[in-house]
This record gives C-alpha cells, structure tokens and sequence, in this order.
C-alpha cells in the first residue's frame, strides 16, 4: 500500500515510524514532514492545511491510505475533501471535528449525554464575560473556544488576572479568531490523564493509557504549552478506574455519537481530570496526542496499518490490539522562549551519540540546506549563514517544541532515567526541558 501522512511534527514522525514497520506499506511519504520524519518516509513540500494540494498529490499517486495528523487540516474538512475524490483517509470529518475546533461544542454534547465533565458557560460578548469573572470561583478557568495551538487555556488564580487573560484572548485576539468565543469552566482538582480511543461507527477502543504535562516548568509552573512530556501507562490507571471509565465516558459517548450522527472514524483523544468524584472530560481532540502518541506507540506491538484500514472500513471490532508490558518515559526538549517568542536555525548537536534502544521524533527540525533563506528561518544571532548547501547533514530546529527523547524499560523510572540519560547528551543553544517527567508526587 501507498501510504501519505498529514503533517510535520513529533505525533507524525512517531506515526510515520510505526507505518514503517508495516510490511504492507510499499511507499510511505509524509507533508511536509521534517528532518527526523526524513529518515523514515519521503517528505513533500506540501504544507498540511493545503487541502488542494494534498489531495492532487493523493489522486496523482494512487495514495491508498491518507492518515491525518494535526487538527487544523481535520477542522478545514480534508477528510471529506478526499472522500469527494475517492480516496480513503484516517481521520474524522468535518462535522465531527467540531469537537475539537470548538470546545462549546464539545461541552455541549458532553452535557446532552451525561458525560462526566466540569460546569460551564460560553460567551461571545466581552463586556458579559468581564460581569462573570469569578462565576465558578478560583482558580477560574478560561478558554478559547476555537484552536490554539493547544495553548489557548488560562488557569486564572484571581480576579485581575482573569481579567487580563480575557481581554488578552477576546479583545486582543492572541488566539485570532479562536477567541472570538470563550468556554468558562469550573475548576476541577485532581491528576490529569490521557486516553486516546481507536473510534469507528460501531466501536471504541481505547488504547494504552499516558499522562501529559502540559505546564512549561517544573511542578506544573508556567503557562501552558503543546505538551512537555508524557509517559505510558499511567501510574494512576488500575481496573476500577478503567471500568469506570469505560462505563461513564467511553460508552456513553459512542452511543452520543450514533444519537447526534456524528461518524466519527479515527483517533479520539480523551482528556481526563481524575477527581474524587471519578473521571471527568477536560476535552476531546480528534486526533492522536502529542507528545502522548511518542509514548503510546513504542508500546504498540500490533500493525498500526491494520488498525488504521479496519476504522475506515468499519471493521475495528475485528481487531486485537496488543501492547508491550514496557513502560515509556519521553520527554520534550523545546526552543528558548516557548511557548512564547522563540529563535530557530540552531544547531542541534548529540544526535548521533544516542542509545540504539531510545527514539528521539523530530517536531521542530530541518536540514541546514532546506530552510528558508528569511527572516523567520534566519535570525541575526543565528551562525547559519551560508545554509544552503555547504553542511547539508546539519540539523537545526524549527519550531517551538523540537524533539521527543522517548525511552523504554521494565519499569517506569528505568525508562525515565534512560530517557534523561540522552537528553543530556543533546545540545542547542537555548534548549529547555522540564527535569519532572514520569514523576507521579511531582504532580
């Protein structure tokens, strides 16, 4: 089979790597990839939200398979872009995918079937939004209602900072148009999780459990990012918790699903917060998690192609996914800066002295002779002058969160120490990880 991921970052090259373990991937490409993706598939110079494009490249080279990464792309309707042409896609449509383009909607649906989540109200107007700060008390949380890069979430701890968050994210639009409404919700308390579901219109099933650390610093300090980290299972997961899971969350949002017509096929990435009450919803997103899919994956011993074909067939009922009794620690190295203003063209050092055993996925790199001779790519402080050819094996980073150092072991603080082993042996100016990864009383 002929096989084209959607996308450029460290879910598409944990992806990509696990497609090409598939004996039935004949050629594998990825848009528009990056330096790590490289080695694994053939990149394209199609950028993933350019519909058009990545459909003519489908149809022009038979693609049997179209696996969607990001969310942008799914919330533009690609899915049903490529179903007009014929042409299979893993991934959710256009109508399903509102449930990540818009977290009222979401809330919505999760209210209408009983879903487990925390209280809310939308709001379109500032001037109302100003007159409830404090509905839910303190910390008071705020979101935009459209995609932000997984950083449009403020955990306000008081008034005067509330305020700022909203009229940062309604009047001065940091988020664009994602803001032009906000979700206020009530605060839960507990320890978040991840759960990411392989969904069909008949079936639900989730897959290994991982927990993400979404803060920038050490102790869950800072703002919000994509994602510092992850590791897999869970320590908090045990059987009572996955009933009840399974029975108040999974279940009931299958069924939501067949009730509101939503054919949802793909990847649903379930946010949880385990309170005391039980497992409540932060969110869901369409997609695989990133960097939970870093975590997951290595721990998959089954053929992800099969699953894949079986969703968009209908047929994942008829499938066993096993997994790696393994434990996974992977942690993020980002720019200097994120998740706020950052400098790329940094030469990133270490690579080649990495364990065989431990997986570094790309999610912000280049090749020094493919990065774009502007401004943005090249700044003054940057050495990478001269960068089109002269050192072509070179590779710079290119984005706010640039690698995932993923590791495994028979335990969890086996994998965390291999993991932080060779993150220490990589270098570029400005690098930042957080040092708490995989520690459960850190949370």
């Amino acid at each position: 089979m002929k096989v084209l991921i959607v996308g450029g970052g460290g879910r598409e090259h944990a992806i990509a790597w696990k497609l090409s373990q598939s004996s039935r991937v004949d050629r594998l490409y990825c848009a528009p990839g990056n330096a790590g993706i490289a080695e694994v598939a053939e990149c394209i110079p199609v950028r993933a939200e350019d519909i058009d494009g990545i459909c003519s490249f489908a149809e022009e080279h038979q693609i049997d398979l179209t696996v969607i990464g990001p969310e942008v792309p799914l919330s533009l309707g690609i899915v049903d872009a490529l179903s007009e042409r014929g042409l299979a896609a893993f991934g959710p449509n256009r109508k399903c995918a509102q449930l990540e383009g818009s977290k009222a909607f979401t809330k919505a649906f999760l209210a209408r079937h009983s879903i487990p989540t925390a209280g809310y109200r939308e709001f379109s107007d500032l001037e109302e939004l100003k007159k409830a700060v404090g509905i839910f008390g303190y910390p008071m949380v705020i979101k935009a209602d459209g995609l932000a890069a997984g950083k449009g979430v403020v955990i306000a701890e008081d008034r005067e900072t509330a305020l700022t968050a909203i009229e940062q994210i309604m009047g001065d639009k940091v988020f664009g148009s994602a803001g032009d409404k906000v979700v206020v919700e009530e605060y839960l308390a507990g320890i978040e999780a991840s759960v990411l579901c392989f969904v069909d219109s008949k079936t639900i099933v989730p897959m290994e459990s991982a927990q993400d650390y979404k803060r920038i610093f050490d102790g869950d300090q800072g703002p919000n990012t994509g994602g510092m980290g992850t590791y897999s299972p869970s320590l908090i997961f045990d059987e009572k918790l996955e009933i009840q899971i399974r029975e108040r969350i999974l279940e009931p949002t299958l069924k939501g699903f067949q009730e509101d017509g939503l054919d949802f096929k793909g990847v649903l990435f379930i946010g949880l917060m385990i309170t005391e009450e039980g497992p409540k919803v932060i969110e869901f997103n369409n997609r695989f998690g990133d960097p939970e899919t870093q975590s997951v994956l290595p721990r998959m011993k089954s053929d992800l192609l099969d699953i894949m074909v079986a969703v968009t067939e209908d047929r994942l009922s008829e499938q066993t996914i096993l997994w790696s009794d393994q434990k996974a620690v992977c942690v993020v190295m980002a720019s200097g800066g994120y998740p706020g203003d950052y400098e790329r063209a940094k030469e990133i050092k270490g690579l080649d002295s990495i364990d065989k055993d431990v997986l570094v996925f790309h999610s912000g790199t280049k090749r020094r002779s493919e990065m774009r001779p502007d401004a943005e790519s090249l700044n003054k402080n940057s050495d990478a002058e001269g960068t089109s050819a002269d050192a072509p094996s070179v590779i710079l980073t290119d984005g706010g969160r640039v690698l995932g150092v993923t590791a495994l072991g028979s335990s969890h603080e086996e994998a965390r120490q291999k993991a932080y082993c060779n993150v220490e042996r990589i270098f570029f100016e400005g690098a930042q990880y957080r040092n708490d990864i995989g520690r459960l009383n850190k949370r």
